[in-house]
């Protein structure tokens, strides 16, 4: 499609740029045809696949992955990037962008062959084979082995940079939030550390009990289905251009332009669990779905997870547990679960959706206590990488920080270190949930001073809201990096402050501190 555009956009310039570029473009155009398929094979095994045929569909994605990689490495490909990097005063801006993203992306890799590159993949997919079946028996020790084979590829990865960070896991952090360090982390968690921890002690203290008995009432899979539906329609989820999927532990997947697919899962005794991985999900499809039009045509995806996670938590807890959106969905949620929601107020739901109460699973925490959940996989990662801890010492330093921190302790390990699929392929992410926390507190306030959010929720007025998002977070997250972005939308460099303020003026008022 590029390339049929480009004598027209480009006649100012030379027949060199004008040929390397088409190379660039010609490569992209084939390489998004291999992204495409293992989108989807990776949604498949992640949904649908049954346990027999993952590892046969992951060895697939792996050989797949390997051509796509093979592509992107060519000779013709390297030296177009070259080339263009050093002449992006004769490209248009959204050309400059791609090359600067694409050759930032080869330097990462430069260094690693198609041969390592297909065996990193064959053990990250393999992982997620045996972590699915580890957490099934609750048994870590049928997953360490594979968990040993990722971090061993991470640090071979790393190891292979051609840019070395002082410290080796930064590399990491930096893939999914550029320019965050593990310095920088340290100073934002230790912040939230020493407000939340204090202010969870008087929460705890509180005399203020909130209702909780309807929250186990059993639900069908029928009802949670429709209440999915319905979800997806009030927040502004296009699904002419969307679709929903059930799995073990719910994400979401942008398969391209014009294809981004949520997925949740459905307990039959927490209908509100669903409900919230919905409300979650759907704000990282909104990203994907009202990204600019022309970012496909010139290849661009740069958005961090931070900035991903921002709008995904903005959704689910800001908005999705606010008392304006518990009033919007109020009638519908009884109407929908009427034996579940059988005398039960709209107060008492609201206040049974923002219950403050320490727990063991992430993805089932509440608002307050979940950066603390985040902090506890950090700090194990940090050790993990630093060489302080090994694999083997996972399960009880799990234990041991959680029953720390949030004064629990799993029983077992299912629920305790096999609960998240982030390890089989993937360190240094986690962060990137509370920094979203601290990134969407910020421009949160800036949308307030322009929007009457409140009411414009309780009138189911999602269109506007997702509009001035549109224009002012999402529209330039692909070209900013995370610190120059947060610093256009709000004018102020990214902290934790209003975050922390926003939880303790809501759940002070919430337990009457």
């Amino acid at each position: 499609m590029y390339i049929q555009i480009i004598a027209e956009v480009h006649t100012q310039m030379n027949a060199e740029t004008k040929k390397q570029l088409s190379v660039m473009h010609k490569t992209l155009e084939e390489s998004d045809i291999y992204l495409h398929a293992l989108s989807v094979m990776q949604f498949d095994m992640e949904t649908l696949c049954p346990d027999k045929g993952i590892e046969q569909e992951g060895e697939t994605i792996a050989a797949l992955s390997n051509k796509m990689f093979r592509l992107q490495h060519r000779q013709a490909f390297i030296k177009a990037l070259e080339y263009l990097k050093d002449h992006r005063d004769e490209l248009e801006p959204q050309d400059a962008l791609a090359v600067r993203i694409y050759y930032e992306g080869y330097l990462k890799e430069k260094n690693v062959t198609p041969a390592l590159q297909h065996q990193f993949s064959r053990v990250f997919n393999k992982a997620f084979g045996d972590w699915q079946r580890a957490r099934l028996a609750s048994d870590f020790t049928a997953f360490a082995p594979a968990l040993q084979d990722v971090v061993d590829a991470e640090k071979k990865i790393i190891s292979l940079r051609e840019t070395k960070m002082a410290c080796g896991y930064d590399h990491l952090l930096d893939d999914y939030e550029k320019g965050m360090t593990s310095a920088k982390l340290d100073e934002l968690f230790g912040t939230c550390r020493d407000r939340l921890v204090p202010f969870l002690e008087k929460i705890r203290k509180s005399k203020k009990k909130i209702r909780t008995d309807f929250l186990s009432r059993p639900v069908t899979d029928a009802a949670q289905e429709q209440m999915t539906k319905y979800l997806l329609d009030v927040l502004g989820f296009d699904r002419s251009r969307g679709a929903f999927a059930l799995t073990e532990h719910p994400f979401t997947s942008h398969l391209a332009r014009y294809d981004t697919r949520i997925t949740t899962h459905y307990y039959p005794d927490r209908f509100i669990s669903s409900m919230y991985s919905v409300i979650h999900e759907t704000g990282h499809a909104l990203f994907d779905q009202n990204q600019r039009d022309d970012n496909a045509l010139y290849h661009i995806d740069d958005k961090s997870m931070g900035q991903h996670e921002s709008v995904s938590r903005l959704y689910e807890n800001v908005f999705g547990r606010s008392e304006s959106f518990i009033h919007l969905i109020y009638d519908k949620t009884c109407e929908i679960f009427p034996e579940a929601m059988a005398g039960v107020s709209e107060k008492e739901l609201y206040e049974g959706v923002n219950l403050v109460e320490p727990s063991l699973i992430r993805t089932e925490a509440d608002e307050f206590t979940y950066v603390l959940h985040i902090i506890i996989r950090y700090e194990l990662e940090k050790k993990l990488f630093a060489g302080e801890i090994g694999v083997a010492d996972l399960p009880g330093l799990w234990a041991d920080y959680y029953e720390k921190y949030l004064g629990v302790r799993p029983a077992n390990d299912r629920e305790g270190v096999l609960q998240d699929v982030h390890w089989t392929s993937m360190f240094g992410y986690f962060p990137t949930y509370a920094l979203g926390n601290m990134y969407n507190a910020m421009y949160v306030k800036r949308m307030k001073s322009e929007l009457d959010v409140d009411s414009l929720i309780l009138n189911g007025d999602f269109g506007t809201i997702n509009s001035w998002m549109k224009t002012n977070v999402f529209e330039f997250a692909d070209e900013l990096d995370p610190p120059e972005w947060i610093m256009k939308i709000t004018g102020k460099s990214l902290a934790p402050d209003d975050f922390l303020d926003y939880l303790e003026n809501k759940y002070g008022e919430l337990y009457g501190l």
